[in-house]
């Protein structure tokens, strides 16, 4: 899909340099530049997600497993 968009010409001079270091088209950079915020933004999304669970669950060990965690930890492998 072919779309236009506007920006900064700092930022189009960079992008041009780093699809030139990476040694793929203008398209590619952008999207996967793209990709990467989608994913950082869904991963955002779980972790506002859990912290709202957490905000009325209590997120402690329990002691006996924290003991225990305690105990493996300090053990040598």
């Amino acid at each position: 899909m072919k779309v236009a968009v506007s920006i900064p010409d700092s930022v189009f001079e960079a992008a041009e340099e780093l699809a030139a270091r990476r040694q793929c088209s203008r398209s590619s950079l952008y999207a996967q530049a793209l990709e990467c915020l989608l994913a950082e933004v869904d991963a955002d999304d779980v972790t506002a997600r859990l912290d709202a669970v957490y905000a009325d669950e209590p997120s402690n060990l329990d002691p006996a497993l924290r003991d225990a965690q305690a105990r493996a930890v300090a053990e040598s492998w």
